[in-house]
């Protein structure tokens, strides 16, 4: 694996675990404490299913879902240019992934604190690995659109030319 992206989830899952940690210390399950009334919360729920609740107890099944996610992320990791971008795409993901999936397997839940109230609507409560994720994932769509991924006929390509 790339340095950079192995530094970046690194990092990630670092605030990841430290953030989580400070949360399960300092307040008990259901506890909430507004930070800005009526927008953000810091608010301590256990997650045991994935998004939005779905698999709900299905902590099985979503330890084996992410680890073959990751497999698949690293199958294509490289198929993408080794760009700066892409490289923080990837380290965001794999270390939001990875901190996501080390709670699933050390609790049988997923710690989420983040409490945010937008136009009146309770957002589901997430955490540092989530956030990382859905930016990883973000980035990886803008990499698409410009057309950033490399195909096999790319690699045979660069491959011949080489030789």
């Amino acid at each position: 694996m790339n340095r950079k992206i192995l530094l970046i989830s690194t990092i990630i899952l670092a605030l990841d675990q430290v953030s989580k940690a400070i949360i399960d210390i300092t307040m008990k399950v259901g506890q909430s404490v507004p930070i800005i009334k009526n927008f953000f919360h810091i608010s301590y729920y256990q997650n045991e299913g994935a998004a939005w609740g779905i698999l709900n107890s299905r902590t099985f099944l979503l330890i084996a879902l992410t680890l073959v996610v990751l497999v698949i992320i690293y199958r294509y990791m490289y198929a993408f240019k080794q760009n700066k971008r892409n490289m923080l795409a990837f380290g965001l993901l794999i270390g939001g992934i990875v901190g996501n999936l080390l709670d699933r397997i050390i609790f049988g839940y997923v710690r989420d604190f983040l409490d945010f109230y937008i136009f009146g609507y309770n957002f589901p409560v997430f955490n540092v690995s989530d956030m990382a994720i859905v930016v990883g994932i973000f980035l990886l769509i803008i990499a698409i659109f410009k057309g950033e991924e490399v195909n096999e006929r790319d690699k045979s390509r660069r491959k011949t030319k080489s030789a």
